[in-house]
């Protein structure tokens, strides 16, 4: 991989939605340094520094260059730092802070990649210690992957900051147009998902229609064959507000928890 650190500016056509704003422009067009490669994982994902032009203070931040994806039979060759991208707009349409700040950056140290800001989480904390405690959030992360059509909820991609926040990761395997939901948070399936999150998603789906910006940045990120699905899934479950049974096929990833 070739290295190059200069600063640089997401591409023009892609827009910025809303969101915590010092964040956003920070990741937007800060100058982006590399401190170390994450150990874990099967794709290249590092660490850095992103320096925002006005101020001194760095924000550190997970960049994950499409090109240091493994490739995969069933998702398209370097797609999965769109759909980082793609998550965090869907997650801010729907209201909820779930997923730290993210954007594509075509400039990155390594070229085109998803860079979010990085969240101090308590990684003695996951799906399997959260489970008996924190069922109301996670029966949001098990909406937010039903309508994402996340293919690989792990238990590791989850876990409370030190303020008790919790936060989602990984999300570069989602979105696919056809059925592919593979998660470790199979508690509430058959069940009613509650009229708060239901009203949450009618909202998406309203948005979906009328938001110009976030058609436009979805279909930036995604085929039109996925945004298609995604619209189809947010009827589907607004219309039949059931969180969904495992399918016939593989339904929980493998290995369970990174």
């Amino acid at each position: 991989m070739a290295t190059n650190t200069d600063a640089g500016i997401l591409a023009p056509q892609l827009p910025q939605p809303s969101g915590p704003a010092g964040e956003l422009d920070a990741l937007t067009r800060g100058t982006i340094t590399v401190r170390g490669l994450f150990e874990f994982g099967s794709n290249y994902t590092f660490l850095c520094e992103v320096r925002p032009p006005a101020t001194d203070t760095p924000l550190r931040a997970v960049y994950k260059p499409a090109q240091g994806e493994q490739p995969l039979w069933d998702f398209e060759s370097g797609s999965l730092a769109r759909r980082e991208v793609a998550a965090y707009r869907v997650s801010q349409a729907l209201g909820w802070d779930i997923i730290p700040p993210t954007v594509l950056r075509v400039d990155g140290p390594y070229g085109e990649g998803s860079l979010q800001a990085y969240r101090d989480l308590d990684l003695q904390q996951d799906y399997f210690s959260l489970r008996e405690t924190a069922a109301n959030d996670l029966r949001r992360v098990a909406a937010f992957d039903a309508l994402a059509n996340n293919a690989d909820r792990k238990a590791g991609h989850l876990a409370r900051d030190r303020e008790g926040h919790l936060w989602l990761i990984d999300h570069g395997l989602c979105f696919h147009a056809e059925p592919k939901l593979r998660t470790v948070i199979w508690d509430f399936a058959g069940e009613q998902i509650p009229p708060g999150l239901v009203a949450d998603m009618k909202q998406l789906g309203a948005r979906l229609k009328s938001d110009g910006l976030l058609r436009q940045g979805l279909s930036q990120l995604l085929t039109p064959q996925e945004v298609v699905a995604l619209n189809r899934r947010v009827r589907s479950l607004v219309r039949q507000p059931c969180f969904p049974m495992p399918g016939p096929g593989q339904s929980v990833p493998w290995p369970m928890w990174v």
